[in-house]
């Protein structure tokens, strides 16, 4: 974000309690005060809870604090709305410094499907998730889809900043914020920006206070620089093994397994199992070409398999591959059309 010349409150990310003290000498000798955030692919931090006890996973302390707080957030599972009760672990935390916020807003780009193109959305509230604002203040959510040929306009950048209502920061300012945010994600081939909370500083800065970005995985050839700093420890296991398998593989939290071949009918095949009460373990689009070693990745931890192929698309001889590594733990009914 700072490359792009987006306001960003400065911090460091660090992996281990030894280099806490060099950060601090480093790049915050004078702050009395610091925040210490837990670096997790999920949302909902601040309200979460780590299985040792610590209760969030962001603080704000005294900077002689900060080592102890680092200290019990590293190497720990932290476990929020938004990562299942498994929670996931901390490998990382970043220290940045506390700033004087007045205002706190929300802010995102994200992909949408009505309007073709990237679609802004903006609250004049901020500081918790999209969810809860849409529940409470609907009113207050604007959005403004963006003509994906033309860019971004002076003129939307205006409506979202009108959206935001500012109350200190220059307005003017504010609307090439919004652009520098915009030019991110389209260079960086983003899928989702979202800035949560974005926010005035009493310097009358708009300031990205915390920041939630995903990336297009096709677009990871000219990515190389982003997609380096991938942890696969924090994604989960199952989606891992199958983009090794080359596997179009999304896991879920249902006790019904999915194996189908089209994205189409693997959709259509999770609608039908939600609408007869059951609840999908997976979404799998295995193509044409599954063998026995890509099957054999999903038959743990599932309950019942539903099996869906359209048979023009699907060798025969995938169904013995099938019942052969699944018949030791699952009765098989075989139901063929014409």
């Amino acid at each position: 974000m700072s490359k792009h010349g987006i306001n960003v409150p400065k911090g460091v990310a660090i992996s281990s309690v030894d280099e806490v003290k060099k950060a601090i000498q480093d790049v915050f000798p004078n702050q009395k005060e610091l925040v210490v955030k837990s670096q997790i692919l999920a949302g909902g931090r601040g309200l979460g809870t780590f299985k040792n006890g610590l209760k969030g996973g962001v603080h704000i302390v005294k900077t002689e604090q900060v080592e102890e707080i680092a200290g019990k957030m590293l190497g720990q599972i932290l476990v929020t709305k938004q990562t299942g009760p498994q929670g996931k672990i901390v490998s990382k935390v970043y220290i940045c410094e506390k700033m004087s916020l007045v205002n706190e807003m929300y802010f995102a780009i994200t992909l949408d499907r009505t309007s073709a193109g990237p679609l802004i959305i903006a609250c004049k509230k901020g500081g918790t998730s999209i969810e809860d604002l849409a529940e409470k203040f609907p009113d207050m959510i604007i959005k403004v889809p963006i003509d994906v040929f033309k860019g971004i306009t002076d003129e939307d950048a205006a409506k979202v900043v009108d959206g935001l209502a500012p109350t200190v920061a220059d307005r003017n300012e504010s609307i090439e914020q919004i652009k520098k945010f915009y030019k991110l994600f389209v260079e960086s081939d983003c899928t989702l920006l979202e800035v949560n909370p974005i926010a005035e500083t009493s310097d009358k800065k708009l300031v990205a206070a915390d920041a939630k970005l995903n990336f297009d995985d096709n677009a990871a050839f000219r990515q190389k620089e982003i997609f380096l700093l991938r942890d696969p420890s924090q994604e989960d296991p199952r989606e891992v093994a199958a983009a090794k398998a080359d596997l179009n593989y999304i896991g879920l939290d249902g006790e019904i397994g999915c194996m189908v071949n089209g994205a189409g009918l693997a959709m259509a095949t999770m609608d039908i199992i939600k609408l007869h009460g059951g609840t999908p373990a997976n979404f799998l689009d295995v193509g044409g070409n599954a063998s026995e070693g890509q099957v054999m990745l999903f038959k743990k931890g599932i309950f019942f398999f539903f099996f869906f192929f359209f048979a023009l698309f699907l060798p025969f001889d995938l169904l013995v591959v099938i019942s052969s590594v699944f018949s030791p733990y699952f009765s098989f009914i075989f139901k063929v059309n014409n």
